[in-house]
């Protein structure tokens, strides 16, 4: 892939959170605004739940489940939750609430907006299953081990037991978890939604990656600029680096894979933070200034960290074969 092309591939998902950050800069709103709360519905309830449902019902995972594949991605998104938990519990010192946010902000990646149109648009169509079968478990993990853990912290005052129902609970009912999950249901048995339905939710499909990049940016210039904390470096490089490597040397030892498989986890892992850290913190009143910042240095270091990633794979440096 030659540099104009990189260029092309990469710049519009910049753009648009360039774009939302200007206009949170330059054009401030109070974030509890009633605009700002009607575009976050929107985007959490409506557009990515539509494209999320489109993309696992479009590729079912009967068909395309992959349990090496799965294994090792989820196996390698664990391990970078664990290594930034471990970064968290020591600079909070031994904070398990804290902890455990910092753990997802250097696990989670922006799979959501960011991944589906860039990783199929690096790799090609061959790459819908990956991208659907990391989106489905990473999400499954990681909205199943952070309210577990942020219940046995104690932080939310009640018993084990009821943390655990409250866990159940949310990954029963959170919006992409059930539109993944009616995907699945829908693809496994050979659906087709009828015609009208078909291009209502195409249509609100297409809206979801450029709606919530922008919202992406409006939020991080909304978040004060501060001089971040030593561990948001760590856990960026976690996420950013690490996280990445992981999933890489994970897949090529489990071996049998092919290429476009490797290479779609590797482009997942090395995705920027995703948004969700910050709603999660906010959520809980628990470090949002912290997943601000992750958000901010995280997604600008991206710019540099991810095109390396992407022009490292198109190239056939990172896997053979492509």
């Amino acid at each position: 892939m030659d540099f104009q092309a990189l260029f092309d591939l990469l710049a519009p998902f910049f753009g648009l959170i360039a774009v939302g950050w200007a206009a949170g800069r330059y054009f401030p709103r109070p974030e509890g605004a009633a605009g700002f709360a009607w575009l976050q519905f929107y985007v959490i309830y409506v557009a990515l739940p539509c494209l999320f449902f489109r993309l696992v019902a479009d590729k079912p995972l009967d068909e395309v489940m992959n349990g090496r594949f799965v294994a090792g991605t989820t196996l390698a998104t664990a391990l970078a939750f664990a290594l930034s938990l471990a970064i968290g519990l020591k600079a909070s010192r031994g904070a398990l609430a804290e902890a455990t946010l910092q753990g997802m902000a250097g696990a989670y990646s922006n799979i959501g907006y960011m991944g589906p149109p860039l990783v199929l648009g690096a790799l090609g169509p061959t790459a819908g299953a990956p991208v659907a079968l990391v989106f489905v478990f990473d999400t499954l993990f990681l909205f199943t081990a952070v309210p577990l853990l942020m219940g046995l912290s104690g932080h939310e005052r009640r018993s084990l037991a009821a943390a655990i129902g409250t866990v159940l609970l949310r990954v029963a009912t959170h919006p992409f978890n059930l539109a993944a999950a009616a995907g699945v249901v829908w693809g496994a048995l050979h659906w087709h939604l009828p015609v009208v339905l078909d291009r209502i939710s195409g249509s609100l499909a297409q809206t979801a990656a450029p709606t919530a990049l922008f919202m992406l940016g409006l939020t991080v210039a909304l978040r004060p600029a501060r001089l971040p904390p030593p561990e948001v470096a760590l856990l960026v490089a976690v996420k950013l680096l690490v996280h990445p490597l992981l999933a890489l040397g994970v897949l090529v030892l489990i071996g049998g894979l092919p290429p476009v498989w490797i290479a779609a986890g590797v482009l997942m892992a090395a995705l920027p933070p995703a948004l969700n850290i910050f709603v999660v913190s906010s959520q809980y009143g628990l470090g949002t200034e912290r997943a601000s910042l992750c958000l901010l240095v995280g997604t600008l270091a991206s710019i540099v960290t991810l095109t390396a990633f992407v022009w490292a794979v198109k190239g056939g440096w990172l896997v053979a074969g492509l």
